[in-house]
């Protein structure tokens, strides 16, 4: 038997973990763009990173038991809240910022590493 919490969530924790997520995801991206020299290296992982977070299948079993696992994700992607999409999204934003500023810094001249 499952138990399901219902909790609420503010208006102000929203906006801080939108906030969190898009300073988070545009300082790894920019990190890495400017370690791995590839502007759009965290928008392509950042959707690995989302299925890490929201799934709770090993990552192992997305191989050996292909089925199962595929059929958890959909079931939990079909179970988020818009809240976390919106949250989720807002990481992506920051993957993509982070890429747009690495271009925009590269094309300027700067050399980062």
């Amino acid at each position: 038997m499952e138990v399901i919490i219902l909790s609420t969530i503010s208006l102000t924790e929203i906006i801080l973990s939108v906030l969190i997520f898009i300073v988070m995801f545009f300082g790894i991206g920019f990190l890495l763009n400017m370690l791995l020299r590839m502007s759009w290296v965290m928008a392509i992982i950042y959707p690995i990173v989302v299925i890490l977070i929201i799934d709770e299948v090993k990552a192992y079993e997305y191989i050996t038991k292909p089925g199962h696992a595929f059929s958890m994700l959909g079931d939990k992607l079909m179970a988020l809240h818009t809240v976390d999409i919106v949250i989720l999204s807002s990481g992506l934003v920051g993957a993509i910022i982070s890429g747009i500023v690495s271009k925009l810094l590269r094309k300027q001249g700067y050399q980062m590493f």
